[in-house]
């Protein structure tokens, strides 16, 4: 009758199905959250921290309920439809006798087939990456501090964000640019509310920043280099860094998320060291790298007594994408930059005669999982 509608589900969906009509008429007070997490290294458990701070602030202000349903380190993984104590999760994964495998771990998330859930990488991992069609497919969200996936090929970036838009999931990576800064999220809603975007320059390597902040009369290169590694900035292998590697990867994505069609290969480098220093053993690189400090000395005073300053910039304009060490003057946002600062500046239809600054942490497993909290928070649409 009018009053009254009929359906039929699979026995597999019934769970899910309730908590979809208790949520949709109201019936549940709360929102629930169902968060799948894959790796606790610096940024995931910084993340549980402070998820686990957040929790009762979030259920009583805005009735929203985080649940920690499955986690997964190197080793272990666990699983839980009632939640997982966050406080608890080392201890309860230490006694899990669960081995971890990425594909027992998406079987696992399926299987459980939860309403509300998304799937948070905080690994660096390609297989892991490679799992987000899956994920997404299965109408469950994917967060991911991990690049990978965002930076590939284009015709796979472009599919996850399909997938997500068919499915009604959200598939978010804010923190694979500037960690913490909502510096993806601005440029979206600048897109979406009918902005072009006319030009971007950006410092998006905080472990460059920091060693071109560092380089002085008493710090050659290539001891600024190793306090960069010694501080825990660069990758293991600092040439990764070095290679603006990271930074290619960010700019791309900030052109894809632009609306530019972009393929890695068509960013243009502008090396500062060069090629033979990337051959050979990292053992090979380090005895090499004193060679190159005279030179960067020299240059140094003359940049210091023209009051310039090295800078590693992305740059993207009219399609046309780059990156490379520049010599900036004293005039330009970007010549008092400090520490592992990162800034992006967008130059755009309405921000055109004064362009969009972000500023702040670029780097940080503190500031990243910030990040990505703030992307789940925005999976729960609260």
């Amino acid at each position: 009758s009018e009053l009254n509608i009929s359906w039929v589900v699979k026995n597999s969906d019934l769970r899910k199905t309730l908590d979809v009509v208790h949520e949709s008429f109201f019936l549940s007070e709360n929102v629930e959250l169902n968060v799948f997490l894959m790796g606790t290294g610096l940024v995931g458990s910084n993340l549980l921290n402070q998820i686990a701070c957040q929790q009762e602030k979030l259920l009583a202000n805005n009735h929203l309920k985080i649940k920690l349903t499955g986690i997964a380190n190197l080793d272990k993984m666990v699983f839980n439809r009632n939640g997982i104590d966050v406080a608890r999760y080392r201890e309860i994964l230490d006694m899990s006798d669960e081995v971890t495998t990425v594909q027992g771990f998406v079987d696992k998330i399926t299987s459980m087939n939860l309403y509300n859930s998304v799937f948070v990488d905080c690994t660096a991992s390609p297989e892991i990456a490679a799992t987000y069609h899956r994920i997404l497919d299965s109408n469950i969200s994917v967060v991911a501090a991990n690049k990978i996936a965002a930076s590939s090929e284009y015709k796979n970036y472009s599919s996850l964000k399909q997938t997500a838009k068919n499915k009604g999931v959200k598939f978010l990576f804010e923190t694979n640019v500037g960690a913490g800064l909502p510096i993806i999220n601005t440029l979206n809603d600048l897109v979406y509310s009918g902005d072009k975007i006319l030009r971007i320059d950006a410092v998006l390597s905080g472990t460059l920043n920091f060693i071109f902040n560092t380089i002085s009369e008493e710090i050659p290169l290539s001891k600024a280099i190793l306090m960069a590694k010694e501080a825990g900035y660069t990758e293991p292998d600092p040439r990764i860094d070095l290679s603006g590697a990271d930074v290619i990867r960010k700019l791309l994505i900030l052109a894809r998320e632009s609306g530019y069609r972009l393929e890695k290969e068509e960013i243009v480098v502008h090396p500062f060291i060069p090629k033979d220093f990337f051959e050979g053993t990292l053992t090979d690189f380090w005895n090499k790298i004193p060679e190159l400090d005279q030179q960067f000395e020299e240059n140094r005073k003359i940049l210091e007594k023209n009051h310039r300053r090295w800078r590693f910039v992305a740059t993207f304009e009219e399609g046309k994408p780059q990156v490379g060490l520049q010599e900036i003057d004293r005039d330009h946002p970007f010549y008092n930059l400090e520490g592992s600062n990162n800034l992006i500046i967008y130059r755009t239809e309405r921000y055109n005669e004064f362009p969009m600054l972000i500023k702040g942490y670029g780097a940080g497993a503190a500031v990243t999982a910030a990040g990505v909290f703030a992307d789940l928070i925005k999976v729960a649409n609260i």
